[in-house]
């Protein structure tokens, strides 16, 4: 890891991204990409110096309380966090302050801030979003190694609903001839539907390339999935977007199993709902 210096931490969307890098080695990761301009080894995290600290003046000079969105480009939950304790400070800046927040992981690390995400919750709104891709256990081990498997995030998922704090699922990506087979997407509709998730993001079935990831994940194809790499090439060329030939049946048994359990699945709900802040505070005043 290493420290960098930064004059700012919020973006103009009030997306919060606390590090740069990643050390979970999903092998589709679009954070790998060129044109987001990392000048070092992607596992070498980058953490920006006095974070913490801009963070709080960058709040407090913010009119109205909003909601705060972390995870985009890093997962707030890496190996390093329970040391460094940054995103913990983070949600502890915005407890205090009284903002909401939406925060994005696939690791079990999260229910260390159980407390703090219900207490926040309690008084304006936090909503926990957790990737998951991939209900084959021993799948899930080879595309996402270093974090999590998709079972227990999903307990993890059912600890936030016991806790009552709501929960969003992220589906993305899904993997043309490796994850995008009816069971997959089944089995993990399944999760989201005992869990009580609010919503579930999908941006349809497939899986984007660029120059940066694209490297990647064929090197990590040819490891583990012999001959796929030159099925995508023959298939796909070096189209940016990789459209799974059984996106619209997938789709269709996705928003039909969304519109049955009342789950929100158009994108723009979606994204309306991450970023609607709610202010419980006076409603708390009357008892």
């Amino acid at each position: 890891m290493h420290y960098k210096e930064y004059k700012s931490i919020l973006s103009a969307k009030n997306n919060l991204n606390l590090f740069r890098g990643c050390t979970h080695g999903c092998i589709y990761c679009d954070s790998r990409s060129d044109c987001y301009q990392l000048n070092h080894p992607f596992e070498d995290i980058e953490i920006k110096k006095h974070a913490l600290e801009i963070f709080e003046r960058e709040l407090q000079r913010k009119r109205q309380p909003c909601m705060i969105t972390t995870g985009a480009m890093t997962d707030p939950y890496i190996q390093l966090e329970p040391r460094l304790r940054i995103t913990r400070g983070a949600l502890e800046l915005i407890e205090r302050y009284e903002f909401g927040v939406a925060i994005q992981t696939k690791s079990t690390r999260i229910l260390r801030d159980l407390e703090l995400l219900k207490q926040i919750n309690q008084k304006t709104k936090a909503v926990v979003e957790m990737t998951l891709t991939t209900y084959d256990e021993e799948l899930c081990k080879i595309l996402e190694p270093y974090v999590s498997t998709t079972k227990e995030r999903f307990e993890t998922l059912m600890q936030f609903k016991a806790a009552g704090v709501p929960t969003v699922v992220w589906l993305s990506p899904i993997l043309p001839f490796i994850n995008d087979s009816e069971e997959n997407l089944r089995g993990i509709l399944a999760y989201c539907i005992e869990t009580g998730v609010k919503a579930i993001m999908c941006f349809g079935f497939g899986v984007t390339l660029r120059a940066g990831n694209r490297e990647y994940f064929y090197h990590q194809l040819d490891k583990y999935f012999p001959g796929m790499k030159q099925k995508y090439l023959s298939v796909f060329g070096d189209s940016y977007i990789c459209t799974s030939p059984q996106h619209n049946h997938l789709m269709a048994l996705f928003s039909d199993t969304c519109k049955k359990h009342g789950i929100l699945w158009k994108t723009e709900d979606v994204f309306q709902y991450l970023h609607t802040f709610e202010d419980k505070r006076e409603q708390l005043s009357l008892f």
